[in-house]
């Protein structure tokens, strides 16, 4: 999991568990009901709203988001590169050893690239296939990133539907006047754990999603351009500084700023 995700989580976790032991103590703060109306009710509506099997894949590609350790765009380019180099010394043929090693392994759009390349398909065939793999991967963290936006609404309704059941109770009861407090708190915390799971997980993860799905595709597409350029004989030191151009100039390497 990147630094920053732990920071976060710790952060905002410790500060609001800070400010309720502050204000008298975790135990006020919890009920029974009032969890089962929220979190029941959101997952209910989540099936109901996208298939068993949809929910599944969108709760590993959250998980993935969340450990996701960032591509170094440098190291993909230099990747590249060698490659290049190696088919210009040797043939493009030696790619399919490439193929084998643990760089492609770990890496199944590499593996795929550098295999369409030691086949020596046509350069048409092999952008049309990684273009394909390209938009999978864009459409399945854009489901991810549907459905755990979805989450983020849907909590805090369940969130308000929790609090006007606990206030239809609290009216029903209304011969004790002592007893109003309490009930309003108890009927908040509905609303409260519907601002939790929207604004601490649900949102977070949405956006983790996306914007691990753009340094994904960034380096997709570095990985392309490289085979594309390989496949089409261009000369090695022109594929790097192409490839180079997809970077903010002051992230490029020295020799092509």
């Amino acid at each position: 999991m990147d630094i920053s995700t732990i920071i976060g989580f710790v952060v905002a976790i410790a500060a609001l568990l800070g400010s309720m032991l502050t204000g008298g103590g975790l135990g006020q703060f919890i009920d029974v009901p009032s969890v089962l109306v929220v979190f029941g009710g959101l997952i209910g509506v989540t099936f109901v709203k996208w298939p068993m099997d949809t929910v599944k894949a969108v709760a590993t590609v959250g998980l993935k988001s969340l450990k996701f350790e960032p591509v170094d765009p440098l190291k993909t380019i230099e990747q590249m590169s060698e490659y290049a180099n190696l088919a210009r010394s040797q043939s493009i043929f030696a790619l399919e050893e490439e193929a084998k090693k643990d760089a492609a392994k770990n890496n199944a759009f590499l593996r795929t690239a550098l295999i369409l390349a030691a086949d020596n398909k046509p350069v048409e065939e092999i952008e049309k296939v990684l273009k394909i793999e390209i938009e999978s991967l864009e459409s399945r963290h854009k489901t991810g990133q549907d459905l755990f936006g979805g989450m983020a609404e849907d909590g805090p309704a369940m969130g308000m539907l929790g609090t006007l059941i606990g206030l239809v109770i609290m009216l029903n009861n209304m011969s004790d006047p002592g007893s109003i407090g309490p009930a309003m708190a108890v009927a908040l915390l509905t609303t409260y754990y519907g601002a939790v799971v929207a604004n601490i997980f649900c949102n977070p993860i949405k956006n983790k999603i996306s914007i691990r799905s753009a340094e994904e595709v960034a380096n997709m597409n570095i990985i392309m351009a490289g085979i594309i350029g390989i496949v089409s004989g261009q000369n090695p030191k022109s594929i790097k500084s192409a490839l180079a151009s997809f970077l903010p100039p002051s992230q490029r390497p020295e020799d092509d700023m």
